[in-house]
């Protein structure tokens, strides 16, 4: 029996294409490219004004079922159906995020999909890329920095040191920097004060640049982002500090997306990467926006499960970006259906109808959830060996009773050609007339009414609880008029409610906040729910206790 390869050993012995040469084929010359060696590269705003008269492609949104430990394969899914409608024979792109570190060396492990589906240099994506993390980091930290200095030179702006908002970040899971204490030592460090790191995905300079369109529009979000409240409490923004031409210098290569390729040469766009999570969890605008003008149809994908990314999606990015989808995909697998059906990981494999059709109710919910944005909606399922013909004809009569097409793929093994049937049902779901844009609430509504509307609409709850600083928070935000703006809700993955223990699809819950912030710079207010972490921590065995590197430089333990 032939060994089967992993993820990275798939990579390794995959050919590339110079990354000049697959630039060719979406218009793109060599003088259009910053290098980044020989498979990698930044794209010039020159090159993004000249394609911008293109007209724009079809636009198709990846999203899947609430995640389980029994894996989904979203990311696979979105490289795998962009490879295979380019086998159908139409120009496709793809646009995903950019992993961070943090669960690369923890437990998710990257975000560059899998098997012979996968965007390539794939060691490299997962790593350190082209510096677009650290840039985000060095920028959000120059203005923490500036913010202690500033206290420390005299306060000429009286900001009131147990009102500073701005978090420091890194990128990186490190659980014990999330409640510190700064400038200890004496009066040459500064004032002592409680400070709070946070993981450079979950920053707003990341959001920031997700959906800014070019340097200048960057430069101007970041000035207006709120750091600290002074005395009086009046909101302190970042270009009250002078800094905000300073970090768009650091950011001034982080705005430029990112081009590489597919393990099938197809041309990907990678830019940005927020977690849906504990943000907005979508790629940035600028290239989206750049892929649609480049092929005729672009796949994109949205973070964890439908109720986080792609509600995100739609209610934040395509109100700034003035996109819709033309069509949906809802990733899941029989596995994962189980699991929410009351199957322990362990016992997956033997067949359960019965723990499949429970199991239904989760995909079900996103189903419905996207056809609130009156998008046409396709399920793609990830086959394993171990799903049974009895699961497959039940999953698939149930799906197509509740007015949904199935397919199956095989997109980890087969690549393109494994996603085939679910590209022509993508095809089909094209020829639909695009209806328009419609969020799921008004921006003007209160906060807590559009929190109501997301738990109600989107979670399947009952309502909502606002506990500990909450209550004065929001009052807080609608005195100085900064509730008008969408709401990113940071809600664990692992539920449609904001319990994990909660499997399948809840009822009769009600969603506890717990904290509100306001993101001016990104034009959102943040959420957080129940116990969510906005630094991650490491589990006890780490994903990089696996990793290793010979002295060729060859890789090994990255999936």
């Amino acid at each position: 029996m032939a060994k089967v390869l992993s993820d990275i050993e798939i990579a390794q012995q995959t050919h590339l294409e110079p990354i000049v040469k697959i630039a060719e084929k979406v218009g793109l010359t060599e003088d259009d490219l910053e290098l980044y060696g020989k498979y990698k590269a930044k794209i010039s705003f020159d090159a993004i004004k000249r394609l911008s008269k293109n007209e724009d492609g079809k636009l198709v949104l990846v999203t899947a079922i609430t995640p389980t430990p029994a894996g989904e394969g979203k990311t696979l899914t979105t490289i795998g159906l962009a490879q295979a409608l380019n086998q159908l024979g139409h120009k496709t792109m793809t646009a995903l995020r950019e992993p961070s570190l943090g669960p690369v060396f923890g437990i998710k492990g990257g975000a560059a999909g899998g098997g012979y589906s996968q965007v390539l240099p794939m060691e490299d994506i997962n790593l350190h890329f082209t510096g677009d993390m650290h840039a985000i980091t060095a920028a959000n930290n120059l203005l923490a920095a500036a913010i202690d200095n500033h206290v420390h030179q005299g306060n000429a702006l009286r900001i009131d040191v147990r009102r500073i908002v701005w978090k420091r970040v890194m990128d990186m899971n490190d659980r014990a920097l999330r409640d510190i204490v700064v400038g200890l030592g004496g009066k040459v460090n500064g004032f002592p004060r409680e400070d709070h790191f946070m993981i450079t995905v979950a920053s707003e300079i990341m959001a920031i640049l997700c959906l800014a369109s070019d340097l200048m529009d960057l430069k101007k979000r970041m000035g207006d982002i709120i750091v600290a409240y002074d005395l009086d409490g009046n909101p302190v923004r970042a270009r009250q500090l002078g800094v905000e031409g300073a970090m768009a210098i650091l950011m001034k290569d982080a705005i430029k997306p990112n081009i590489v390729q597919t393990t099938e040469n197809t041309p990907a766009l990678v830019h940005g990467g927020p977690f849906a999570n504990i943000a907005h969890g979508c790629n940035s605008v600028v290239a989206t926006k750049l892929a649609l003008k480049m092929g005729e149809i672009t796949v994109t994908e949205a973070g964890f499960g439908a109720d986080l990314g792609a509600e995100k999606f739609m209610d934040i990015k395509c109100r700034f970006a003035g996109i819709k989808p033309d069509a949906v995909v809802i990733v899941a697998t029989i596995r994962a259906l189980k699991m929410h059906g009351g199957v322990d990981k362990k016992n997956l494999q033997p067949e359960n109808l019965e723990a499949l059709e429970k199991g239904f109710a989760n995909l079900k919910k996103h189903i419905e959830n996207m056809r609130k944005y009156d998008i046409p909606v396709v399920v793609g399922i990830n086959r394993f060996l171990t799903d049974t013909d009895a699961e497959i004809a039940l999953l698939t009569r149930l799906c197509q009773d509740y007015g949904v097409d199935v397919a199956l793929n095989n997109c980890w093994a087969e690549g393109g050609k494994g996603g085939m049937d679910l590209g022509r049902k993508v095809l089909q779901l094209l020829q639909q007339p695009k209806t328009p844009y419609k969020p799921l609430y008004d921006v003007n509504d209160t906060i807590l009414h559009k929190l109501e509307i997301l738990t109600k609409e989107i979670y399947g709850g009952d309502g909502v609880i606002l506990e500990g600083k909450a209550p004065k928070q929001i009052a807080e935000l609608e005195k100085l008029g900064l509730d008008k703006m969408p709401v990113c809700v940071a809600k664990t993955q692992y539920s449609l409610s904001d319990n994990p223990a909660l499997l399948g699809a809840p009822e009769h819950f009600k969603i506890t906040v717990k904290d509100v912030r306001v993101c001016t710079g990104a034009g959102f207010i943040v959420c957080q729910t129940s116990n969510i972490m906005v630094m991650p921590g490491l589990p006890k065995v780490p994903a990089a206790n696996r990793m290793d590197i010979d002295e060729n430089g060859v890789i090994t333990g990255l999936f």
